[in-house]
């Protein structure tokens, strides 16, 4: 008998990777209420689908009953919409996961995985992040994800339940979405360049971002949820930086494109360099198979594919 695993948040842009990745494995199980997630992202995908939230008890007990492991991505995921609704975000981030990990807990999982993020760094300058740094959320959204790290590390001390918490840098891959209000460089980037649209880019470019393929932060899950040592707080990135104007170039190169590159004023709050120390996630025995050319050049792929 396969094991049976939950996603919630299944039908979003890394939650359907992941249900893709599990599905010839393990009954997969996705509750979603897609509200920045779509159904089509499962087409093809051998899973039960429940359409919810993770804020409706009863959905969450038909979704839970008899999940071995939990792969927790519902979240309201823009930093922005977190500003504008601050209170609405803490219930669904915040309380949301108290009631994944009670759920759980009541279910007899083996272990929850928490998709978290860097955005708990801050704005501190210093480089490369460390897990052991002092967190300084800047946004509603940051402080709900690391108040969700803390309530997975008390059911793991109080409860004796599995956990692991991954802190997500800048994540991209084929299906996300170029246009959300709340869009990533990446797929932005990339349908400017196959329109030979001009690309916009904030600043003078030079701020760096750990990008991490998509394929790899589904490994790093499946590696945790996996793992029964793996009980901590780990950064999954690639821990090398790329300059946005460096990222906008490879992708023009990359794609053939004509679009020509614009320089907007900076944006206030801006991060000028984020790049993960991956020593922990290293030492715990996981690599990453892709890189950020393999990783473009996929998700270029992808993207032609729905042009054409």
């Amino acid at each position: 008998m396969s094991k049976h695993i939950l996603i919630t948040g299944g039908a979003g842009f890394i939650g359907s990777h992941l249900a893709r990745h599990f599905a010839e494995q393990a009954e997969v199980t996705v509750l979603d209420d897609l509200r920045s997630g779509h159904a089509g992202n499962l087409e093809g995908v051998r899973c039960r689908f429940l359409p919810g939230s993770i804020l409706d008890a009863a959905a969450l007990k038909q979704a839970i009953a008899g999940a071995e492991e939990i792969y927790h991505l519902a979240a309201m995921i823009s930093v922005p919409e977190s500003v504008a609704k601050p209170a609405e975000c803490a219930e669904l981030n915040t309380e949301g996961t108290r009631r994944v990990l009670e759920a759980a807990l009541t279910a007899g999982a083996r272990k929850v995985v928490l998709a978290s993020s860097a955005a708990i760094y801050g704005d501190n300058p210093t480089v490369p992040k460390v897990e052991s740094m002092l967190p300084e959320p800047k946004s509603p959204y940051a402080e709900t994800k690391l108040a969700g790290e803390k309530l997975l590390e008390q059911y793991r001390v109080t409860h004796g339940l599995g956990t692991t918490s991954l802190r997500f840098f800048n994540v991209f891959g084929p299906r996300q979405d170029p246009r959300s209000a709340y869009a990533a460089a990446v797929p932005i980037f990339i349908a400017k360049a196959l329109c030979d649209d001009p690309i916009s880019i904030h600043g003078d470019g030079g701020q760096t971002r750990d990008f991490v393929h998509v394929t790899d932060i589904v490994a790093a899950l499946a590696y945790a949820g996996g793992s029964k040592d793996m009980s901590a707080t780990y950064n999954v990135g690639y821990g090398r930086s790329q300059s946005i104007l460096a990222l906008a170039q490879e992708i023009i190169q990359l794609t053939g494109s004509k679009s020509k590159i614009e320089h907007l004023p900076p944006r206030a709050g801006d991060i000028r360099h984020s790049v993960a120390s991956t020593e922990r996630l290293l030492s715990a025995g996981w690599k990453p198979q892709s890189s950020v050319s393999v990783g473009l050049a996929e998700t270029i792929a992808a993207f032609r594919r729905l042009k054409a």
